[in-house]
Protein backbone atom coordinates (compact mmCIF):
# COMPACT_ATOMS: atom_id res chain seq x y z
CA UNK A 1 0.00 0.00 0.00
CA UNK A 2 1.33 3.50 -0.85
CA UNK A 3 0.54 6.91 0.18
CA UNK A 4 -0.05 9.87 -1.45
CA UNK A 5 -0.52 13.88 -0.34
CA UNK A 6 -3.45 15.55 -0.11
CA UNK A 7 -1.65 18.50 -2.42
CA UNK A 8 0.10 15.85 -4.76
CA UNK A 9 -0.83 12.66 -5.74
CA UNK A 10 2.15 12.17 -8.01
CA UNK A 11 4.38 11.31 -5.09
CA UNK A 12 3.97 8.35 -3.02
CA UNK A 13 5.81 7.03 0.31
CA UNK A 14 5.06 3.88 1.73
CA UNK A 15 3.30 3.14 5.60
CA UNK A 16 6.66 4.01 7.15
CA UNK A 17 7.11 6.69 5.53
CA UNK A 18 3.74 8.36 5.79
CA UNK A 19 3.33 7.64 9.38
CA UNK A 20 6.79 8.29 10.70
CA UNK A 21 6.74 11.48 9.23
CA UNK A 22 3.37 12.52 9.73
CA UNK A 23 3.12 15.58 7.58
CA UNK A 24 3.43 15.43 4.08
CA UNK A 25 6.59 17.60 2.61
CA UNK A 26 3.98 20.25 1.05
CA UNK A 27 2.37 20.68 4.37
CA UNK A 28 -0.60 17.83 2.75
CA UNK A 29 -1.94 15.00 4.67
CA UNK A 30 -1.05 11.47 3.72
CA UNK A 31 -4.64 9.12 2.29
CA UNK A 32 -4.09 5.63 1.00
CA UNK A 33 -3.93 5.45 -2.69
CA UNK A 34 -7.13 3.05 -2.50
CA UNK A 35 -9.59 1.98 0.15
CA UNK A 36 -8.85 -2.19 0.35
CA UNK A 37 -11.99 -4.38 0.89
CA UNK A 38 -12.81 -6.84 3.63
CA UNK A 39 -12.96 -10.38 1.66
CA UNK A 40 -16.45 -11.47 2.04
CA UNK A 41 -15.97 -13.90 4.75
CA UNK A 42 -14.68 -11.15 7.14
CA UNK A 43 -17.62 -8.48 5.91
CA UNK A 44 -19.95 -11.20 6.67
CA UNK A 45 -18.47 -12.38 10.17
CA UNK A 46 -18.03 -8.52 11.31
CA UNK A 47 -20.70 -9.34 14.05
CA UNK A 48 -19.35 -12.17 15.78
CA UNK A 49 -16.03 -11.48 15.16
CA UNK A 50 -13.86 -11.10 18.54
CA UNK A 51 -12.82 -7.26 18.17
CA UNK A 52 -9.15 -7.61 18.50
CA UNK A 53 -9.73 -10.16 14.90
CA UNK A 54 -11.74 -7.06 13.31
CA UNK A 55 -8.60 -4.88 13.99
CA UNK A 56 -6.16 -7.04 12.46
CA UNK A 57 -8.17 -7.78 9.53
CA UNK A 58 -8.90 -4.18 8.94
CA UNK A 59 -4.94 -2.71 9.22
CA UNK A 60 -3.86 -5.77 7.76
CA UNK A 61 -3.93 -4.35 3.93
CA UNK A 62 -2.53 -0.99 5.19
CA UNK A 63 0.69 -1.79 7.04
CA UNK A 64 1.31 -5.59 5.50
CA UNK A 65 4.38 -4.29 3.50
CA UNK A 66 5.82 -2.82 6.30
CA UNK A 67 4.81 -4.85 9.52
CA UNK A 68 4.36 -8.92 9.21
CA UNK A 69 1.65 -10.53 10.16
CA UNK A 70 3.15 -11.75 13.34
CA UNK A 71 3.92 -8.66 14.62
CA UNK A 72 0.82 -6.70 13.50
CA UNK A 73 -1.22 -9.57 15.55
CA UNK A 74 1.20 -8.68 18.48
CA UNK A 75 1.01 -4.69 18.32
CA UNK A 76 -2.81 -5.60 17.79
CA UNK A 77 -3.02 -7.82 21.17
CA UNK A 78 -0.93 -5.09 22.94
CA UNK A 79 -2.45 -1.96 22.07
CA UNK A 80 -6.34 -3.26 22.17
CA UNK A 81 -6.69 -4.47 26.05
CA UNK A 82 -9.75 -3.49 26.03
CA UNK A 83 -12.98 -2.51 23.46
CA UNK A 84 -15.76 -0.29 22.65
CA UNK A 85 -19.32 -2.36 23.82
CA UNK A 86 -22.31 -1.67 21.93
CA UNK A 87 -25.23 -1.34 24.01
CA UNK A 88 -28.95 -0.08 23.34
CA UNK A 89 -29.90 3.25 25.24
CA UNK A 90 -33.63 4.30 24.57
CA UNK A 91 -34.50 4.18 21.51
CA UNK A 92 -30.70 3.51 19.68
CA UNK A 93 -27.29 2.18 20.13
CA UNK A 94 -24.38 3.65 21.72
CA UNK A 95 -20.70 2.39 21.04
CA UNK A 96 -18.82 3.16 24.14
CA UNK A 97 -15.15 4.19 22.87
CA UNK A 98 -14.56 5.47 26.75
CA UNK A 99 -13.26 2.00 27.74
CA UNK A 100 -9.50 2.48 27.13
CA UNK A 101 -6.70 4.27 29.76
CA UNK A 102 -7.75 7.54 29.10
CA UNK A 103 -11.29 7.34 28.77
CA UNK A 104 -11.60 8.31 25.48
CA UNK A 105 -11.78 7.56 21.95
CA UNK A 106 -8.66 8.34 21.53
CA UNK A 107 -7.22 5.57 23.32
CA UNK A 108 -7.53 3.53 20.34
CA UNK A 109 -5.03 5.41 17.56
CA UNK A 110 -2.57 6.42 19.87
CA UNK A 111 -2.19 3.26 21.67
CA UNK A 112 -1.71 1.56 17.91
CA UNK A 113 0.30 4.66 16.64
CA UNK A 114 3.23 4.38 19.60
CA UNK A 115 3.48 0.47 19.17
CA UNK A 116 3.60 0.50 15.14
CA UNK A 117 6.02 3.62 15.73
CA UNK A 118 8.55 1.85 18.12
CA UNK A 119 8.17 -1.81 16.07
CA UNK A 120 8.94 0.74 12.36
CA UNK A 121 11.87 2.70 14.34
CA UNK A 122 13.33 -0.84 15.72
CA UNK A 123 17.50 -0.31 15.74
CA UNK A 124 17.25 3.52 14.73
CA UNK A 125 19.37 5.69 17.41
CA UNK A 126 18.73 9.10 16.76
CA UNK A 127 15.53 9.83 18.89
CA UNK A 128 12.29 11.26 17.31
CA UNK A 129 9.96 13.98 19.06
CA UNK A 130 6.43 13.95 17.83
CA UNK A 131 4.57 16.98 18.24
CA UNK A 132 0.73 16.92 18.34
CA UNK A 133 -1.78 19.88 18.99
CA UNK A 134 -5.10 18.90 21.31
CA UNK A 135 -8.21 20.11 21.97
CA UNK A 136 -8.88 17.98 25.09
CA UNK A 137 -8.74 14.34 24.96
CA UNK A 138 -5.87 13.87 22.05
CA UNK A 139 -3.64 15.24 24.13
CA UNK A 140 -4.05 12.44 27.28
CA UNK A 141 -4.29 9.66 25.04
CA UNK A 142 -0.84 9.94 23.09
CA UNK A 143 0.73 10.76 26.50
CA UNK A 144 -0.26 7.84 27.34
CA UNK A 145 0.24 5.81 24.82
CA UNK A 146 3.49 6.76 24.62
CA UNK A 147 4.87 7.00 28.02
CA UNK A 148 7.96 4.99 28.27
CA UNK A 149 8.73 4.10 24.89
CA UNK A 150 12.05 4.32 24.18
CA UNK A 151 13.80 6.95 21.97
CA UNK A 152 10.31 9.07 21.23
CA UNK A 153 9.81 12.26 22.71
CA UNK A 154 6.04 13.33 23.23
CA UNK A 155 5.56 17.50 23.31
CA UNK A 156 1.66 18.16 24.09
CA UNK A 157 0.24 21.73 22.57
CA UNK A 158 -2.91 22.54 24.40
CA UNK A 159 -5.37 25.79 24.82
CA UNK A 160 -4.45 27.27 27.94
CA UNK A 161 -7.43 27.87 30.01
CA UNK A 162 -9.98 25.84 27.54
CA UNK A 163 -9.49 22.01 28.59
CA UNK A 164 -11.07 20.38 31.84
CA UNK A 165 -8.92 20.44 34.76
CA UNK A 166 -8.79 16.44 34.73
CA UNK A 167 -7.93 16.75 30.65
CA UNK A 168 -4.91 19.04 31.68
CA UNK A 169 -3.66 16.50 34.49
CA UNK A 170 -3.71 13.55 31.95
CA UNK A 171 -1.78 15.89 29.25
CA UNK A 172 0.61 17.54 31.95
CA UNK A 173 0.94 15.55 34.61
CA UNK A 174 2.77 12.34 33.53
CA UNK A 175 6.54 13.75 33.11
CA UNK A 176 9.40 10.81 32.06
CA UNK A 177 9.32 11.31 28.02
CA UNK A 178 6.43 13.64 27.93
CA UNK A 179 6.20 17.51 28.08
CA UNK A 180 3.17 20.06 27.68
CA UNK A 181 3.49 23.67 26.50
CA UNK A 182 0.16 25.24 27.50
CA UNK A 183 -0.50 28.16 24.31
CA UNK A 184 -2.16 31.36 25.28
CA UNK A 185 -4.95 31.08 21.78
CA UNK A 186 -7.57 28.71 20.48
CA UNK A 187 -6.88 24.68 19.29
CA UNK A 188 -6.54 25.97 15.93
CA UNK A 189 -4.11 27.97 16.83
CA UNK A 190 -2.26 25.10 18.64
CA UNK A 191 -2.45 23.00 15.45
CA UNK A 192 -1.43 26.02 13.20
CA UNK A 193 1.56 25.92 15.56
CA UNK A 194 2.48 21.72 15.07
CA UNK A 195 2.16 22.22 11.77
CA UNK A 196 4.19 24.95 11.06
CA UNK A 197 7.01 23.52 13.49
CA UNK A 198 6.74 19.79 11.59
CA UNK A 199 7.45 21.99 8.19
CA UNK A 200 10.53 24.48 10.21
CA UNK A 201 13.67 22.93 8.11
CA UNK A 202 16.48 24.63 10.96
CA UNK A 203 13.81 22.19 13.55
CA UNK A 204 14.06 19.15 11.07
CA UNK A 205 17.78 19.22 10.76
CA UNK A 206 18.22 19.17 14.72
CA UNK A 207 15.43 16.27 15.46
CA UNK A 208 13.61 14.05 13.22
CA UNK A 209 9.98 15.44 13.60
CA UNK A 210 6.64 13.25 13.45
CA UNK A 211 2.95 14.13 14.52
CA UNK A 212 0.22 12.47 16.28
CA UNK A 213 -3.36 14.20 15.72
CA UNK A 214 -5.61 12.75 13.23
CA UNK A 215 -3.26 14.33 10.82
CA UNK A 216 -1.18 11.25 11.01
CA UNK A 217 -2.29 8.29 8.95
CA UNK A 218 -1.29 6.03 11.57
CA UNK A 219 -3.78 7.17 14.11
CA UNK A 220 -6.13 7.65 11.91
CA UNK A 221 -6.23 3.70 10.04
CA UNK A 222 -6.88 1.74 13.77
CA UNK A 223 -9.94 3.80 14.59
CA UNK A 224 -11.79 2.49 11.44
CA UNK A 225 -11.64 -0.75 13.35
CA UNK A 226 -14.65 0.71 16.14
CA UNK A 227 -16.29 1.64 13.13
CA UNK A 228 -16.68 -1.76 11.83
CA UNK A 229 -17.63 -3.42 14.86
CA UNK A 230 -20.10 -1.80 15.73
CA UNK A 231 -21.74 -1.70 11.77
CA UNK A 232 -21.37 -5.24 12.52
CA UNK A 233 -23.05 -6.48 15.73
CA UNK A 234 -25.90 -3.60 14.74
CA UNK A 235 -26.45 -5.14 11.45
CA UNK A 236 -26.59 -8.55 13.28
CA UNK A 237 -28.58 -7.65 15.98
CA UNK A 238 -26.84 -8.12 19.11
CA UNK A 239 -25.24 -5.95 21.53
CA UNK A 240 -22.50 -6.46 24.85
CA UNK A 241 -22.93 -6.49 28.25
CA UNK A 242 -22.25 -3.07 29.63
CA UNK A 243 -19.03 -2.10 30.65
CA UNK A 244 -16.91 -1.31 34.21
CA UNK A 245 -17.39 2.16 33.06
CA UNK A 246 -20.87 2.30 31.30
CA UNK A 247 -22.50 5.29 32.95
CA UNK A 248 -25.86 3.97 33.85
CA UNK A 249 -27.74 5.27 36.53
CA UNK A 250 -30.89 2.53 36.39
CA UNK A 251 -32.25 -0.01 33.72
CA UNK A 252 -35.02 1.91 31.46
CA UNK A 253 -36.50 0.30 28.43
CA UNK A 254 -34.73 0.10 25.44
CA UNK A 255 -34.54 -0.90 21.36
CA UNK A 256 -34.68 -4.31 20.70
CA UNK A 257 -32.84 -4.86 18.52
CA UNK A 258 -33.15 -6.02 15.01
CA UNK A 259 -30.73 -8.06 12.21
CA UNK A 260 -30.30 -7.17 8.77
CA UNK A 261 -30.00 -3.28 8.91
CA UNK A 262 -27.21 -1.44 8.03
CA UNK A 263 -27.03 1.26 10.75
CA UNK A 264 -26.75 4.89 10.81
CA UNK A 265 -23.90 6.23 12.66
CA UNK A 266 -23.58 9.57 14.48
CA UNK A 267 -20.41 11.00 14.94
CA UNK A 268 -19.73 14.14 17.52
CA UNK A 269 -17.03 15.91 15.21
CA UNK A 270 -14.24 17.95 15.71
CA UNK A 271 -11.27 17.89 13.64
CA UNK A 272 -13.26 14.80 11.66
CA UNK A 273 -10.27 12.40 11.85
CA UNK A 274 -13.33 10.21 13.42
CA UNK A 275 -15.56 10.44 10.78
CA UNK A 276 -13.05 10.50 8.15
CA UNK A 277 -12.12 6.62 9.83
CA UNK A 278 -15.61 6.17 9.55
CA UNK A 279 -15.56 6.73 6.24
CA UNK A 280 -12.67 4.63 5.09
CA UNK A 281 -14.74 1.52 7.18
CA UNK A 282 -17.89 1.93 5.33
CA UNK A 283 -15.82 2.00 2.12
CA UNK A 284 -14.10 -1.31 3.36
CA UNK A 285 -17.47 -2.92 3.30
CA UNK A 286 -18.67 -2.28 6.83
CA UNK A 287 -22.53 -2.24 6.56
CA UNK A 288 -22.99 1.58 7.42
CA UNK A 289 -26.11 3.16 5.72
CA UNK A 290 -25.51 6.81 6.41
CA UNK A 291 -23.13 8.82 8.36
CA UNK A 292 -24.29 12.16 10.66
CA UNK A 293 -21.30 14.60 11.83
CA UNK A 294 -22.63 16.76 14.86
CA UNK A 295 -20.74 19.75 15.73
CA UNK A 296 -21.33 22.03 18.23
CA UNK A 297 -21.42 25.81 16.92
CA UNK A 298 -18.18 25.17 15.17
CA UNK A 299 -19.90 24.28 12.08
CA UNK A 300 -17.33 24.41 9.65
CA UNK A 301 -18.57 21.26 8.22
CA UNK A 302 -22.60 21.04 8.55
CA UNK A 303 -22.35 24.52 6.23
CA UNK A 304 -19.85 23.25 3.75
CA UNK A 305 -22.75 20.53 3.51
CA UNK A 306 -25.33 22.90 3.07
CA UNK A 307 -23.87 24.86 0.76
CA UNK A 308 -20.62 23.14 -1.16
CA UNK A 309 -18.67 26.24 -0.03
CA UNK A 310 -15.48 25.77 2.55
CA UNK A 311 -15.20 28.37 5.32
CA UNK A 312 -12.63 28.29 7.94
CA UNK A 313 -13.34 30.37 10.74
CA UNK A 314 -11.69 30.96 14.11
CA UNK A 315 -12.83 28.52 16.90
CA UNK A 316 -15.91 29.16 19.64
CA UNK A 317 -15.45 27.92 22.65
CA UNK A 318 -18.24 25.92 23.71
CA UNK A 319 -18.97 23.00 26.53
CA UNK A 320 -17.76 20.45 24.58
CA UNK A 321 -14.27 21.77 24.18
CA UNK A 322 -12.79 18.41 22.59
CA UNK A 323 -14.84 19.58 19.37
CA UNK A 324 -13.75 23.59 19.25
CA UNK A 325 -12.78 23.68 15.73
CA UNK A 326 -12.81 26.11 12.95
CA UNK A 327 -10.70 24.71 10.29
CA UNK A 328 -10.50 21.01 10.76
CA UNK A 329 -7.39 19.44 9.65
CA UNK A 330 -9.23 16.20 8.02
CA UNK A 331 -11.47 18.02 5.62
CA UNK A 332 -8.48 17.92 3.56
CA UNK A 333 -8.74 13.96 3.44
CA UNK A 334 -12.28 13.94 3.29
CA UNK A 335 -12.66 16.54 -0.06
CA UNK A 336 -9.24 14.04 -1.56
CA UNK A 337 -11.31 11.18 -1.55
CA UNK A 338 -15.24 12.61 -2.40
CA UNK A 339 -16.76 15.15 -3.82
CA UNK A 340 -19.08 17.70 -2.11
CA UNK A 341 -21.99 15.69 -4.12
CA UNK A 342 -20.71 12.53 -2.70
CA UNK A 343 -20.38 13.28 1.24
CA UNK A 344 -23.88 14.84 1.26
CA UNK A 345 -24.95 11.79 0.03
CA UNK A 346 -23.12 9.60 3.17
CA UNK A 347 -22.78 12.89 5.42
CA UNK A 348 -25.54 14.44 6.91
CA UNK A 349 -24.15 17.77 9.28
CA UNK A 350 -26.04 19.08 11.97
CA UNK A 351 -24.96 21.41 15.29
CA UNK A 352 -26.14 21.34 18.53
CA UNK A 353 -25.57 25.00 20.81
CA UNK A 354 -24.69 24.23 24.29
CA UNK A 355 -28.32 25.05 26.01
CA UNK A 356 -29.44 22.12 23.87
CA UNK A 357 -26.27 20.39 24.67
CA UNK A 358 -27.24 20.19 28.93
CA UNK A 359 -30.64 20.08 28.02
CA UNK A 360 -29.89 16.94 26.05
CA UNK A 361 -27.81 15.81 28.99
CA UNK A 362 -30.42 16.20 31.93
CA UNK A 363 -33.20 14.42 29.67
CA UNK A 364 -31.44 11.23 28.86
CA UNK A 365 -30.35 10.69 32.48
CA UNK A 366 -34.12 11.19 33.68
CA UNK A 367 -35.61 8.98 30.63
CA UNK A 368 -33.09 6.39 29.97
CA UNK A 369 -30.75 6.40 32.88
CA UNK A 370 -27.77 7.41 30.70
CA UNK A 371 -25.16 9.76 30.93
CA UNK A 372 -23.46 11.10 28.13
CA UNK A 373 -20.81 13.57 28.32
CA UNK A 374 -20.78 16.90 26.20
CA UNK A 375 -19.52 15.59 23.05
CA UNK A 376 -21.93 12.55 22.95
CA UNK A 377 -24.80 15.03 23.94
CA UNK A 378 -24.12 16.66 20.35
CA UNK A 379 -24.21 13.51 19.20
CA UNK A 380 -27.44 12.53 20.58
CA UNK A 381 -29.25 15.90 20.05
CA UNK A 382 -28.17 16.55 16.41
CA UNK A 383 -29.88 12.34 15.67
CA UNK A 384 -32.87 14.25 17.13
CA UNK A 385 -32.73 17.05 15.27
CA UNK A 386 -32.51 14.73 12.11
CA UNK A 387 -35.30 12.35 13.62
CA UNK A 388 -37.37 15.53 13.33
CA UNK A 389 -36.60 16.76 10.05
CA UNK A 390 -36.89 13.03 8.26
CA UNK A 391 -33.80 13.17 7.04
CA UNK A 392 -32.50 9.76 8.22
CA UNK A 393 -32.85 6.40 6.27
CA UNK A 394 -34.78 3.87 7.85
CA UNK A 395 -32.75 1.50 10.01
CA UNK A 396 -31.21 1.20 13.34
CA UNK A 397 -28.97 3.90 14.89
CA UNK A 398 -25.89 4.36 16.65
CA UNK A 399 -24.56 6.87 18.18
CA UNK A 400 -20.47 6.96 19.07
CA UNK A 401 -19.76 8.18 22.80
CA UNK A 402 -16.65 9.39 22.53
CA UNK A 403 -15.80 9.78 26.18
CA UNK A 404 -16.79 9.04 29.67
CA UNK A 405 -18.82 11.77 31.51
CA UNK A 406 -16.79 11.68 34.62
CA UNK A 407 -14.03 13.78 32.65
CA UNK A 408 -16.03 16.64 32.56
CA UNK A 409 -17.92 16.78 36.05
CA UNK A 410 -17.93 20.71 35.75
CA UNK A 411 -20.30 20.32 33.24
CA UNK A 412 -22.04 17.09 34.10
CA UNK A 413 -22.68 16.74 37.47
CA UNK A 414 -25.11 20.10 38.25
CA UNK A 415 -27.33 18.51 35.72
CA UNK A 416 -27.54 14.79 36.77
CA UNK A 417 -25.70 14.22 39.94
CA UNK A 418 -22.91 12.76 40.80
CA UNK A 419 -20.71 10.58 37.93
CA UNK A 420 -18.81 7.73 38.90
CA UNK A 421 -15.18 7.90 38.17
CA UNK A 422 -13.22 5.08 36.11
CA UNK A 423 -10.20 4.33 38.56
CA UNK A 424 -7.58 5.22 35.96
CA UNK A 425 -9.54 8.92 35.26
CA UNK A 426 -9.20 9.13 39.56
CA UNK A 427 -5.44 8.41 39.20
CA UNK A 428 -5.12 10.88 36.57
CA UNK A 429 -6.79 13.64 39.21
CA UNK A 430 -4.33 13.06 41.66
CA UNK A 431 -1.14 14.30 39.65
CA UNK A 432 0.60 17.76 39.27
CA UNK A 433 0.31 20.07 36.29
CA UNK A 434 3.84 20.67 34.69
CA UNK A 435 3.62 22.80 31.21
CA UNK A 436 5.36 25.41 30.10
CA UNK A 437 3.11 28.62 28.86
CA UNK A 438 3.64 30.58 25.63
CA UNK A 439 2.02 32.64 23.08
CA UNK A 440 0.65 31.86 19.86
CA UNK A 441 3.74 32.65 17.99
CA UNK A 442 6.06 29.96 15.89
CA UNK A 443 9.01 31.71 16.92
CA UNK A 444 7.84 31.04 20.74
CA UNK A 445 7.24 27.04 19.87
CA UNK A 446 10.51 26.78 17.87
CA UNK A 447 12.91 28.06 20.62
CA UNK A 448 11.03 26.07 23.39
CA UNK A 449 11.53 22.76 21.87
CA UNK A 450 15.31 23.56 21.26
CA UNK A 451 15.99 24.34 24.84
CA UNK A 452 14.34 20.43 25.28
CA UNK A 453 16.85 19.34 22.35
Amino acid sequence: MYYYSTRNKNETVNFASAALSGLAPDGGLFVPEEIPQYSEQVRSSLGSMDFRDIAFETIKPYVKDEIPGNALSEIVQSAFTFTAPLIAVADRYVSELFHGPTAAFKDFGARFMARAFSYLRRGEDRPLRILVATSGDTGGAVADGFLGVEGIFVTVLYPKGRVSPLQERQIAGLGNNISAIAVEGSFDDCQRLVKAALSNDPLKKRAALSSANSINISRLIPQAVYYSAAAGRAFAGLTDPDGNATPRTGLKACITPRRGSPVTLCVPSGNFGNLTAGLYAMKMGAPVNQFIAATNINKTVPDYLDSGEYLARISQTTISNAMDVGAPSNFERMSAHFSWDEMRRIILGVSVSDDETKETILRIAREAGYILDPHSAVGWKGTDKLLAENKIKEGAIGIFSTAHPAKFSEVVEPLTGPVSMPDSLARAMEREINAKTISADVSELIETLYETM
